[in-house]
């Protein structure tokens, strides 16, 4: 078995782990810096919208010797707006002019074809009109309110109310961030972007249900005994499907890093760059809002319950007890009393545990 194989075995079994959820203000504070941070830079610097929001003309021109830079300076002469000029993979180039009319395009695409040196009919020209993009953001909009409708739904539920509240507020930390990375980067933002922002909500909700569905589990009867808290019993649900949560978000980024790096960054190919920010940024904000967010809120919202407060008054006078008469952590935790029925006690049982599921040698 590989390290990182024996090292998920171990966080099921709860031999091993790490106190996700006594660090939670930590990771809250994280998060609120974060979204301060995209917040501002959104409302500072604001959303690059391409031209499919703003209206424009996007000319294609086949072949030249004329540079990028040169072709944008061009551009920009011409139509006394700013261009964007992209390299497309044949050696053409796509420029984008913003908010101009039909005769505002045939100057420009004329004054285009004496600047690249190219014939004016070689040179395509289509006209955007700001009503499209604006019917592709309602849409949108009104998507994401159902999705968001839906999603409550399912999980109060699927689940109950606590983990669609914290469930939508994780998916909305992703949101925010995203478009606040968006606008700190000054990526142009375009019909991609919108379908990325909508495909990243299904792989943050994915990993936030996966970890919700061992919650869920691990919390039956939770009240009969007194030996775990929903806190601990949270925290060993994050820790139980952590190394499945990092192997799908990586084999999820690798294609995505690719697109984004490679084939936006080093191939010049911008058009990707518009969706592959988005899931990219996503995919990584999704994975750390379900573990770092939705369910320390969970923990946060289920112990404000008079049966988990008395839960949590019982467990943490036993712990005292226990201390008070010189036992060890490991004759205090050897999962004996555990509220989940999925393993065997001696499953759990750490390396120098002493666990009534553990044989003693005597007969």
């Amino acid at each position: 078995m590989s390290r990182l194989g024996n090292l998920g075995a171990r966080l099921y079994r709860g031999e091993v782990g790490y106190d996700f959820i006594g660090k939670r203000k930590i990771w809250y504070g994280l998060s609120i810096l974060i979204t301060i941070t995209a917040i501002l830079g959104l409302a500072v610097q604001g959303l690059n919208m391409g031209i499919e929001f703003k209206g424009g003309a996007v000319f294609n021109a086949p072949k030249t010797s004329v540079s990028v830079a040169a072709a944008q300076e061009a551009a920009e002469e011409a139509s006394g707006h700013p261009a964007i000029v992209q390299e497309l993979g044949n050696g053409g180039l796509r420029i984008q002019v913003s908010e101009l009319d039909t005769q505002q395009a045939d100057k420009v695409k004329t004054e285009l074809s004496e600047s690249l040196k190219v014939d004016a009919e070689k040179i395509n020209a289509e006209l955007v009109g700001p009503s499209w993009g604006e019917q592709i953001a309602n849409k949108a909009w009104t998507g994401l309110g159902i999705f968001m409708i839906l999603v409550v739904v399912y999980l109060a539920i699927a689940f109950e109310w606590r983990m669609a509240v914290a469930a939508l507020i994780a998916l909305i930390h992703d949101i925010t961030i995203t478009v606040g990375v968006y606008a700190l980067v000054g990526f142009e933002v375009t019909p991609g972007t919108v379908i990325g922002l909508l495909t990243i909500l299904g792989y943050s909700l994915y990993d936030t249900v996966v970890v919700f569905d061992s919650l869920k589990e691990g919390s039956k009867d939770i009240t009969k005994q007194t030996r775990w808290t929903y806190s601990d019993v949270a925290n060993r649900s994050i820790n139980s499907t952590l190394v499945r949560s990092i192997n799908t978000t990586v084999v999820a980024l690798l294609p995505v890093a690719g697109l984004l790096f490679i084939g936006g960054g080093v191939l010049g190919a911008g058009m990707l760059n518009d969706i592959s920010l988005s899931l990219f940024v996503g995919l990584a904000a999704g994975a750390y809002s379900s573990i770092f967010i939705a369910t320390p809120l969970v923990a946060d919202l289920k112990e404000r319950e008079p049966q988990m407060k008395a839960l949590k008054k019982r467990v943490l006078a036993k712990r005292a007890a226990a201390a008070a008469k010189g036992e060890s952590p490991e004759d205090e935790y050897d999962g004996a009393d555990e509220p989940q029925a999925e393993a065997p006690a001696a499953a759990v049982v750490g390396p120098r545990g002493r666990g009534r599921g553990r044989p003693s040698g005597k007969r």
